[in-house]
């Protein structure tokens, strides 16, 4: 370690697992240690597991600080390995608070929201994920029901959605 390493506050990989479930998107969360001098996708790709013979989408989705923290999180599917502890993903992202503090300090759930608005996104602008997605039709048409926009994107004109 060098007086650069002490400096910099430890760095986690999250990585947010999509599966199904009562016709719903679901989420579970697995968090690693981002070890001295090694790659926050090989840590995400190792944190999944993903079976070999089942198509796998892996891809970043967002950062953050938190308690101490810096957060690097992936959005992943499908989880190879569901669990019944899986959490619902709700339609409500965080906002900043302000210029002054622009960055919001949003839930597990408001990460997972927006991991999928990110998603939803990324199927109507890039190929690559498009064509993952249509390999998981049923989380991709769960996926799509989420407003798909870019991060911090607030409703214009009054639109709720």
């Amino acid at each position: 370690m060098n007086a650069n390493d002490a400096d910099r506050p430890p760095i986690v990989v999250e990585v947010l697992l999509l599966s199904a479930a009562e016709k719903a998107l679901r989420y579970r969360k697995v968090r690693k240690a981002l070890p001295a001098h090694e790659e926050p996708d090989t840590v995400a790709w190792r944190a999944c597991r993903p079976r070999r013979d089942n198509p796998f989408l892996l891809h970043s989705t967002s950062w953050r600080y938190d308690r101490g923290r810096v957060v690097l999180t992936y959005v992943a599917l499908p989880d190879p390995r569901p669990a019944s502890r899986t959490l619902p993903i709700p339609t409500d992202i965080a906002e900043a608070w302000n210029s002054v503090r622009p960055s919001p300090r949003p839930s597990s759930d408001q990460v997972a929201a927006h991991a999928c608005r990110h998603l939803a996104f990324l199927a109507r602008t890039d190929d690559a994920v498009a064509g993952a997605l249509g390999r998981h039709s049923h989380l991709r048409r769960l996926i799509l029901q989420h407003v798909p926009d870019v991060a911090g994107q607030r409703p214009v004109n009054g639109d709720a959605s």
